[in-house]
C-alpha cells in the first residue's frame, strides 16, 4: 500500500492519522520505560554487557524514528479541525 501525502488526505483520514500517532507515541513511551527498567536492573545486578546494550540500541532507534507530527498539526489547523 502506498503512503499518501498528508495534504492529500480527507478530513476523516487526517483525524484517524492523528489518533494513530497519539497511540503510537504512548506505546513508544511504555516500551522505552520498560527498556530503561531492564537497563537499571542490569546495572543493579552489576552486569553491564549485552543486556544493557540491546535496550540502549532500541531506545536510540525509537527516538530517531521520523515523525510527521508537526506537518499533521499544521494541516489540521489549516482545515480548522483542531
Amino acid at each position: 500500500m502506498e503512503k499518501k501525502v498528508l495534504s492529500e488526505l480527507t478530513d476523516q483520514e487526517l483525524l484517524a492519522e492523528e489518533k494513530k500517532m497519539k497511540s503510537n507515541a504512548i506505546i513508544s513511551a511504555l516500551l522505552i520505560g520498560f527498556m530503561i527498567g531492564i537497563i537499571l536492573f542490569s546495572i543493579w545486578k552489576n552486569t553491564i554487557g549485552l543486556l544493557t546494550l540491546i535496550p540502549l540500541y532500541f531506545i536510540f532507534r525509537m527516538f530517531k524514528k521520523p515523525d510527521n507530527k508537526e506537518e499533521l498539526e499544521q494541516i489540521l489547523k489549516e482545515r480548522n479541525l483542531k
